[in-house]
């Protein structure tokens, strides 16, 4: 046997091996950042693993964690939606403000059809129109926020004692979950079943994987593109909606910044802004690793303008663990 043609077969077969240890690695990446955040926070405070703070955790991220789902399904398709703050807003003022008159079940609807008819309007601008979805969204994030502002005249407004079923939901639980909570679960488990067991979830994903290839096969690709955006803006208003349960006013200021809150948690959990990559579970695990990060800070009592600072250092440090992983196997395996 020649031992220079043996020689790269089993450098071959080593870095093989070492690649799929390395991607099976990668799989848990999400719940190692997590349980690592978890176990630090057992040592910084007794009070982590108490009940009530941990249902505060899970209460505080449900608005984020219900928008992370609608920035996920953008997001495979190889987009983004820069405007799911800016809608949580209009869904969280619209919500109280219509309430007095037209009754709870009319404000909420209103207040959902309102946020998916600003998704719809993105969605043709970017599936149709074919023009830049940073761009778009961002218009939209201006232009959603400025109706916010218009139709609340700038100031919050109070739930009265119409809508005092939603308050009674945002602030009570249900066999032990928080009901904001129990919607983010919900919203989550839908969409799990619609990425993994229904056909349009299938085609989401392949758009970002391979766009021409799907539009070749004779899908109508386009359709898809709106749908993703359309289900971003009614969970952006559902998240708006959410808010206004919690702190029973609708507040025009709501959602100030979650766009990349809700960006950050999508990539933290894995998924790959290119498109075509990511999960829900993950996504899950990356709002749960905001809210963890948060919640320790608290628990430190680590000043409010220090905590963005050390959030953002974090976040990048998590992000490099997910998205620097390209980098690192081409420098491990070169």
């Amino acid at each position: 046997m020649n031992p220079s043609a043996a020689t790269p077969n089993a450098r071959t077969r080593q870095s093989s091996s070492l690649q799929q240890v390395w991607q099976s690695a990668r799989r848990f990446n999400t719940v190692a950042i997590l349980l690592v955040l978890v176990i630090a926070a057992s040592f910084i405070s007794d009070d982590f693993f108490s009940a009530p703070n941990l249902a505060n955790i899970t209460r505080q991220v449900a608005g984020v964690g219900i928008m992370s789902v609608g920035m996920l399904l953008v997001v495979l398709t190889g987009g983004i939606d820069l405007s799911v703050g800016s809608v949580a807003a209009l869904g969280s003022v619209l919500s109280a403000m219509l309430i007095p008159d037209h009754g709870l079940v009319f404000a909420l609807v209103a207040a959902l059809v309102t946020g998916g008819v600003c998704g719809l309007v993105s969605g043709v601008l970017v599936a149709f129109c074919r023009l830049t979805p940073f761009v778009v969204t961002l218009a939209m994030m201006t232009v959603a926020r400025g109706i916010a502002m218009i139709v609340s005249n700038g100031s919050p407004i109070l739930v009265d004692d119409a809508g005092q079923a939603l308050l009674d939901f945002g602030r009570h639980s249900y066999l032990g979950i928080p009901g904001p909570t129990l919607v983010m679960l919900i919203v989550f488990v839908a969409g799990g079943v619609a990425l993994g067991r229904m056909r349009a979830g299938r085609v989401v994903r392949a758009i970002g994987s391979n766009e021409e290839a799907v539009r070749l096969s004779g899908v109508p690709v386009a359709r898809h593109i709106l749908g993703t955006y359309v289900c971003s803006g009614v969970l952006a208003s559902l998240a708006g909606i959410i808010s206004t349960a919690r702190a029973s006013v609708g507040a025009p200021t709501v959602g100030v910044g979650d766009e990349l809150t809700v960006i950050a948690a999508v990539v933290i959990g894995g998924a790959s802004l290119a498109g075509g990559k990511g999960g829900v579970l993950n996504t899950l695990m990356g709002v749960l690793i905001l809210g963890v990060i948060g919640n320790i800070m608290n628990l430190a009592s680590v000043p409010g303008y220090h905590q963005q600072v050390v959030m953002g250092a974090i976040i990048v440090a998590a992000v490099l663990m997910q998205q620097g992983a390209g980098f690192w196997r081409r420098w491990i395996f070169r």
